[in-house]
């Protein structure tokens, strides 16, 4: 039986994508610092916050991945200028990541608190939205790899690319979901030593995509560069 390149696409993309996303969502980290926001509610209601941020976070990273390179083509930029770009945001981004996971979590904190104390809300599924899903666990630098990523494939199997992708973005939210749902009992089972242990490793996967994702736009113009001499 013949599989359809396509198929093989979206495998190939959907490797490359959860890597990706799920280093820089970093769900086991965040689940930490979702707890300390959600401390209030009961564990009821935190699985309720969990599912609805894990679907936000869903929403948020599909639509960068389906819209995010048309917009930009909209305004001329290349395919190669996004791969350069999006690869350069990605790698500066684990760079920081991979050298100190205190400052991210901090920054993360402050996304969730004010003054301190965890953000509260009339009721309380009104923070699901903001700050727990954007900008807390799908925020700039999320989208910025979702982006670069949808940079990957511009031609006949645009579409098997993306729905790579799109399946990793839905694999990323499960993740989410049940990192947030099991908040508590993965704080005790890790621990911020081991969070970010995991953090770090997470980072230098993200660099090394980043790096690749870089390197393919210096390849496309290099081959275009190359092509128009001859």
């Amino acid at each position: 039986m013949n599989i359809p390149v396509s198929v093989f696409i979206a495998r190939d993309s959907f490797l490359l994508a959860f890597p990706a996303l799920f280093s820089i969502v970093n769900p086991l980290g965040a689940s930490i610092i979702f707890l300390q926001a959600a401390e209030a509610h009961t564990i009821a209601e935190r699985a309720v916050l969990a599912r609805t941020v894990a679907l936000y976070s869903f929403v948020l990273l599909v639509v960068s991945v389906w819209a995010g390179s048309v917009v930009l083509a909209f305004f001329g930029v290349s395919i190669n200028a996004l791969r350069v770009a999006g690869g350069l945001v990605v790698a500066v981004r684990a760079w920081t990541m991979l050298q100190s996971p205190e400052a991210t979590e901090q920054r993360r904190q402050k996304q969730v608190m004010q003054d301190g104390q965890p953000v509260v809300s009339p009721h309380w599924n009104d923070i699901a939205f903001f700050p727990l899903t954007m900008p807390f666990t799908v925020g700039p630098g999320s989208i910025s790899v979702a982006i670069a990523l949808s940079s990957g494939e511009n031609g006949t199997h645009f579409f098997a690319w993306e729905t790579g992708l799109s399946v990793a973005a839905g694999a990323v939210a499960g993740v989410v979901w049940v990192a947030y749902a099991y908040a508590e009992r993965l704080t005790a089972m890790l621990g911020v030593t081991g969070t970010r242990i995991l953090s770090r490793l997470a980072a230098l996967i993200l660099l090394t995509i980043g790096v690749q994702i870089f390197a393919g736009g210096i390849m496309g113009f290099a081959t275009a560069f190359y092509r128009s001499l001859h």
